[in-house]
């Protein structure tokens, strides 16, 4: 019989299924909005429902679906960067920074404070951008 390595799950890793589970959870607030409206949660057309959300509620509809906009390309970065070799202290560090950006980018985006969601913005961004480029210093 041959014995299987199993390797211990990374950082990035790890990181990759929180930011998945983050697009997941920011499922909530869109749905507490949904149901504040006068006809409650329209589980028959939800899309078209978000669809006429606004103020907080059109927020959270906005950061649920750039949170999935996002998970892509981090995801991905994350590969390249393990399956290339690169260092993996800094795809720890780059992974660990994209998901505390995803982490303040929801309620700073529903509770409409611009400046600092696109700075969490840019700096999620910046670390996805960092993870590609690992490789390349290796």
């Amino acid at each position: 019989m041959l014995a299987r390595y199993n390797p211990p799950m990374s950082t990035p890793f790890v990181c990759v299924f929180i930011a998945f589970l983050l697009n997941l959870l920011s499922k909530g607030p869109l749905a507490l909005a949904m149901s504040r409206r006068p006809r409650g949660y329209d589980n028959k057309h939800p899309r078209d429902q978000e669809a006429t959300l606004e103020g907080w509620g059109r927020r959270a509809f906005a950061a649920h679906h750039n949170g999935f906009e996002a998970f892509p390309a981090f995801a991905a970065a994350v590969l390249i960067a393990q399956i290339s070799g690169a260092d993996a202290v800094w795809s720890a560090r780059l992974a660990l920074v994209f998901v505390v950006a995803r982490t303040l980018y929801l309620p700073l985006y529903i509770f409409n404070l611009d400046i600092l969601r696109s700075t969490v913005w840019m700096v999620g961004v910046g670390a996805i951008c960092g993870l590609f480029l690992l490789p390349f210093l290796i």
